[in-house]
């Protein structure tokens, strides 16, 4: 039972990096700020390091309370069993969903295959329905809660954008001015939720205020530590160093490479470059090249496949062989090299033709906040989201090794490693498929719409946590994207037909995980034993 329980902790992982973590990179390379082996690449490390460097050392194995575990007191072996069959259902409803292109919340799915598992232990009782302890009431209204929040803040951070920079007298201009100021907030958010979300400190500092005494505990004092240093550093590098930069590069077109950036002043003139435009089209919108050329680097072009006509068994083990190897070999160029913002459907397509375009030069500097806001996000993401397939597995490794039943387990190294590095897997081999619709078929992304996109959910699950609303980050990037593809101004410029298969696989994601996860633990408990 240990051994299948970590077989299945590793493919919930593998899920959640296909489809979960696709969400934080499927902005910027659906809108071409990255490619998406550059995502891969990025998030490769961001997420390991998130999970083992920042992952809690003890997690709650039952998530957010949504079951009693004190019915499981004198039968441990059926919460060692009722875990394992929650991932079980679990990684199967998001395999699923992936394979269908559907960003469903993967923290929803883990909580529907515990509900199920409760429900044929113990009945209807055993489970939290109302609000308080975030029960189920509470993930029925976040289906509304985390797109609305999460659109509206878009919607703000966009408007500001179009307003101020894209619609401006000299937009150019206007976005260089613009960077260290972006840089500076989007800095302060994602760092901020990063580290106020995995500090560690115990230290304490009491303060008064008019006679009531404030107590800052160490993960307060460390937040505000880390937050300043990180903050006031990019504030001053950007100041100094890139505005500088981008006029040189941007306005008088000079031919400058990235890693000028870091020592500009002692650049000498570079000569003009007379292909920025073509180059900054062919990045961002080559469908609008009148030639019809598009230089992709990244096409896999599949290889013809050859007849063998030789029967022996040696031989058709090593073609089966060959066939496994060329195969995997394959599903990694797909994973890596698709150029996944040209694939579109024709509902996609009719939306992309509503969108609004602005200047190339000024879509390149939003460019570069984008990559940051992903990477911080995935980060985040990986220090706390692998939780939801290590948290079973963490509690079956102590029911089989102490025999006992602990609210909290304690989560060893190899098993956030074993989470980090599955994670990494799916997103590299299964990861396009949500990039496919969330990054490109939705509506039409550009940089400084992903950009808002990206920030505006990472805000909002900020401001939730201290609003103690209910949120699931898959739902507020799909809500940021929709608010920000309806400040085009037409409502044909929103895909509504993938919008109306994302809601229902959030309908369906608590009752299907919950009835597979439910169905398979009656067979294991109740069925004949032989």
């Amino acid at each position: 039972m240990f051994g299948l329980t970590v077989a299945f902790a590793f493919l919930d992982a593998y899920a959640i990096g296909a489809n979960d973590v696709s969400n934080s990179f499927a902005t910027s390379v659906g809108s071409r700020s990255l490619k998406l082996w550059q995502a891969c690449c990025i998030a490769i490390f961001t997420e390991f390091l998130g999970a083992v460097l920042l992952g809690a050392s003890t997690t709650g194995t039952i998530k957010d309370g949504i079951i009693s575990l004190a019915m499981f007191d004198t039968r441990q072996d059926l919460l060692m069993s009722g875990f394992m069959c929650a991932l079980i259902g679990s990684s199967s409803w998001v395999m699923v969903a992936t394979r269908f292109g559907w960003p469903v919340s993967t923290t929803h799915s883990i909580v529907g295959a515990i509900i199920g598992v409760g429900i044929v232990a113990f009945g209807t009782n055993a489970v939290n329905w109302g609000w308080d302890n975030k029960g189920v009431a509470q993930i029925v209204a976040s289906w509304v809660v985390s797109p609305a929040v999460a659109g509206v803040l878009a919607v703000i951070i966009y408007g500001l954008t179009r307003q101020f920079v894209l619609k401006a007298k000299n937009p150019l201009r206007a976005g260089i001015y613009a960077i260290p100021v972006y840089f500076t907030i989007t800095t302060f958010i994602v760092t901020f939720y990063v580290a106020s979300k995995n500090g560690k400190s115990t230290l304490k500092v009491t303060s008064a205020y008019m006679g009531a005494p404030i107590v800052f505990t160490g993960d307060v004092v460390l937040c505000m530590i880390v937050v300043g240093s990180v903050t006031g550093f990019v504030l001053l590098f950007t100041t100094v160093f890139a505005i500088p930069y981008f006029i040189r590069k941007l306005e008088k077109e000079e031919d400058l490479k990235w890693y000028h950036l870091f020592y500009i002043f002692a650049v000498p003139t570079q000569p003009k470059n007379v292909n920025l435009e073509r180059q900054l089209t062919l990045q961002f919108t080559p469908h609008l090249l009148e030639d019809g050329s598009v230089e992709d680097e990244d096409r896999v072009i599949p290889e013809p496949t050859k007849n063998n006509d030789d029967t022996t068994d040696s031989h058709k083990i090593t073609d089966v062989i060959k066939k496994g190897l060329k195969g995997t070999i394959e599903l990694a160029k797909k994973g890596l090299f698709m150029d996944v913002a040209s694939v579109q459907s024709e509902s996609g397509r009719e939306a992309h033709s509503h969108a609004t375009l602005y200047d190339n030069k000024v879509e390149y500097l939003f460019s570069f906040l984008q990559v940051m806001t992903a990477a911080f996000a995935s980060f985040g993401h990986g220090s706390n989201d692998v939780a939801n397939a290590i948290g079973p597995l963490a509690a079956v490794y102590d029911l089989w090794s102490t025999g006992q039943v602990n609210k909290d387990a304690n989560v060893q190294l190899w098993m956030l490693a074993l989470g980090g590095f599955a994670i990494d897997c799916g997103l590299a081999l299964y990861g396009w498929r949500i990039m496919i619709n969330l990054g490109n078929n939705l509506t039409y992304h550009s940089p400084s719409r992903g950009f808002a996109m990206e920030l505006g959910a990472a805000l909002s699950v900020i401001t939730a946590s201290f609003l103690a609303l209910p949120v699931s980050t898959t739902q507020c990037i799909v809500g940021a994207t929709v608010g920000v593809g309806l400040m085009n101004g037409n409502l044909k410029s929103v895909n509504w037909n993938m919008i109306s298969w994302t809601l229902f696989s959030w309908l369906l994601t608590l009752p299907i995980a919950g009835l597979s996860a439910g169905c398979l633990f009656a067979l294991l408990t109740r069925g004949p034993s032989f």
